[in-house]
């Protein structure tokens, strides 16, 4: 198989995403984030990274990391609950700081426990959180189980079980290890005043139940953000905190790609299903002369060209995929996951290309930001065949495949 002109395989943090291919520094990605972001690092753990670095983020499956990093570019989010990792009771719980190692390796996340009787046990957030959409909260279980999340105003809730991983309607959980969930409810309708969070008896039981008599679990991190999916962790203390977009761009020059024919390729994943449309773009720095590869509102995997027809791949985008748009005039195809999904014979004319970045097309035009996970982007300036597309696509082993589609093996 040729070699790309042009590969970005994460392995450092900085403030460019650096590139292996050219060596001489010419495809390395410029980075942007005004301000701190954390991420899950090589140990499983939550960590802040400064202001305006890039972040390495590393899968879990399980609870466990496992296999290799990945880049990850998140929308701006704000958190804004004010001491996030300040749990105020009410007169029916008792609160211990510094009880457990937190999701962030240190000695810090709180202990609930409910006094006897059946009234109500509950801690609220600190400060109002008008607007909010989603709500989360790292929980792990004590000598009780189910915790409820819910919102003032009678909004919504939802109930997890902190052994089991179960939740009910509008929630969410992922595993953090040694016993650590993230969970989080997502309110369809109302504007909460403010959240909670509660003991519960049950995955049905109704908004703020009174029946539980004792017990306790562990908290840490709250979070309180009007997004679609719950964002990377953004801790607070005296005041709300944003997190500002990132963005990745000006990957390359007019030497490195080849206007007539050439492969765009790229291993990458969704945030989420968001109906947002996320796009990576080989440009000459407007949205009339480009190769895309992109998910987009309807959450489809699309390789495009400009000239060209959109060609569609149905796969989960939460899933990591290999893809590659293969690009000559009367034979462009798009090839995932070791197959080609679709092709035409569509003439097209391209000239000046000069730029990959993590949009539409830069600088001219910025919209539709990839707002997602890569683990590699190569770019190979000539039309491959069929079998090396195919190869260049296909997961290396099951245990590659397993990882990325995020699948545990028993």
């Amino acid at each position: 198989m040729a070699k790309p002109k042009l590969a970005l395989i994460p392995c450092t943090q900085g403030y460019f995403l650096n590139s292996v291919l050219p060596s001489d520094g010419s495809g390395d990605f410029r980075f942007g984030r005004s301000g701190k972001a954390t991420r899950i690092n090589s140990q499983g753990l939550i960590e802040e990274v400064d202001d305006g670095v890039s972040r390495l983020n590393y899968p879990m499956i399980d609870g466990k990391v496992v296999g290799c990093p990945h880049h990850i570019l998140e929308p701006e989010a704000r958190n804004v609950i004010i001491n996030s990792n300040v749990f105020t009771p009410n007169s029916n719980i008792i609160v211990n700081t510094n009880s457990s190692i937190s999701p962030d390796g240190t000695l810090n996340s709180v202990k609930v426990s409910a006094n006897s009787g059946t009234s109500l046990k509950l801690v609220d957030t600190n400060g109002a959180s008008s607007g909010t959409y989603r709500f989360s909260v790292f929980a792990k279980k004590g000598t009780h189980n189910i915790m409820q999340l819910g919102g003032g105003g009678i909004v919504g809730h939802a109930n997890f079980n902190l052994e089991t991983g179960e939740y009910s309607s509008y929630g969410s959980m992922d595993y953090y290890g040694n016993g650590w969930y993230r969970c989080s409810v997502q309110f369809l309708a109302g504007i909460p005043t403010s959240h909670y969070v509660s003991f519960s008896d049950s995955l049905s039981a109704n908004r703020l139940s009174t029946s539980v008599s004792d017990g306790n679990f562990y908290l840490y991190g709250m979070q309180s953000e009007t997004t679609s999916h719950t964002t990377s962790y953004i801790p607070t203390t005296t005041t709300s905190v944003t997190r500002a977009a990132e963005t990745a761009n000006g990957s390359g020059d007019a030497a490195t790609f080849n206007d007539s024919e050439g492969v765009l390729m790229a291993e990458i994943s969704a945030l989420a299903n968001d109906g947002t449309n996320r796009y990576i773009g080989l440009t000459d720095g407007t949205i009339s002369n480009r190769i895309n590869i992109l998910i987009d509102d309807a959450n489809k995997l699309i390789g495009f060209v400009s000239g060209s027809s959109g060609i569609e791949s149905n796969v989960n985008v939460t899933n990591f995929s290999k893809c590659a748009f293969k690009y000559k005039s009367g034979s462009n195809n798009f090839w995932v996951n070791g197959f080609k999904v679709g092709s035409n014979t569509d003439a097209i004319s391209l000239s000046g290309l000069s730029d990959i970045s993590f949009n539409t097309a830069y600088p001219a035009n910025t919209a539709s930001p990839f707002y997602g996970k890569t683990k590699q982007l190569q770019y190979f300036q000539t039309a491959l065949t069929d079998s090396e597309l195919e190869q260049l696509t296909s997961w290396t082993s099951f245990s590659d495949m397993a990882q990325g589609q995020l699948y545990t093996i028993e």
